[in-house]
């Protein structure tokens, strides 16, 4: 056994999945934590082997901070929201004192590490909270501030092409744009549920194309009602079809609606995502009037 299939069996490494209450949903994520990071080469080639859209890996830095860095199975992610709000849940329960299968939650008093914590990204510093509520823990970070340009229309038709969209199945209510709250998504809007549960797409194709942008993911939302979104997200250049959960992306879209004014803030909306795939998931927006946006979840142990 090399040194890497033992790492991903190691006790410092624990399997989670976020924005959900039940190991069938949300997205799963890897969250190891331990005194000192490995080296690049080593998280990567851990990533790369739990196989999850991203595996976060988490050290001390000075007192509640930390410092984190996010893998792909196919390279480094600046920030990641699931991940991060994985993190924070097996962080408030003792990562090594969690039993497999459990929900993330339970009584107060067998909680560990709840607070406020602050997160050294490369994208720079995320706030998290780690909190229980009717006995499950939650966890609730703030983004880095958001912020939006514009999306060039020739690269936004070549997007629609590989996507298989026409122009026409958009939403003019919501303009796609290139939104940022860690990290960089294209959101793109359909004008109906029908047209966003269809998603069949050139994955080498849209690949390149977001590599050579330097894109995470889609954005593909439906608006159902000022407080209900639908998402899909594409996320090829992490190696992955469809992450069924993007904590970032969610961040990104609530600051959009905000800055384009869009939306009132303070304002709040849930998001739905991966029940197409069969993995639901449910994320808590936040939006307040100036700053980050907090996204909030909870998460659940998965087996080895």
């Amino acid at each position: 056994m090399n040194k890497v299939s033992k790492d991903v069996q190691d006790s410092r490494l624990q399997r989670l999945s976020a924005f959900t209450t039940h190991a069938e949903g949300g997205n799963p994520a890897g969250v190891w934590i331990d005194d000192e990071l490995p080296d690049t080469s080593t998280m990567q080639a851990i990533a790369k082997a739990v196989g999850y859209s991203e595996t976060a890996f988490v050290a001390p830095k000075h007192g509640y901070e930390k410092q984190i860095r996010y893998f792909s199975p196919l390279g480094e992610v600046p920030f990641c929201g699931h991940a991060t709000i994985a993190t924070g849940v097996a962080v408030a329960l003792g990562q090594r004192g969690a039993q497999r299968g459990d929900q993330m939650g339970g009584e107060a008093g067998q909680t560990e590490g709840a607070g406020q914590y602050t997160l050294s990204t490369r994208a720079g510093d995320v706030q998290l909270q780690v909190s229980v509520q009717n006995g499950t823990v939650r966890a609730t970070l703030t983004s880095v501030l958001p912020k939006q340009k514009e999306i060039e229309p020739a690269v936004l038709q070549q997007v629609l092409r590989l996507l298989n969209w026409d122009a026409s199945e958009l939403d003019c209510r919501i303009p796609p744009t290139l939104a940022f709250a860690g990290a960089w998504h294209l959101v793109i809007a359909a004008s109906s549920k029908a047209r966003l549960d269809q998603l069949e797409y050139d994955f080498e194709g849209l690949k390149a194309l977001m590599d050579f942008h330097q894109l995470t993911t889609l954005q593909l939302v439906w608006q159902e009602s000022d407080a209900v979104f639908h998402a899909r997200n594409p996320f090829p250049v992490g190696g992955i079809v469809e992450d069924p959960a993007t904590g970032a992306a969610a961040a990104a879209l609530g600051g959009y609606l905000r800055d384009a004014g869009l939306m009132t803030a303070p304002f709040s909306f849930d998001i739905r995502q991966g029940e197409v795939m069969g993995r639901p998931s449910l994320l808590r927006v936040d939006v307040p009037v100036e700053g980050g946006v907090d996204v909030s979840g909870g998460a659940v142990m998965m087996g080895g």
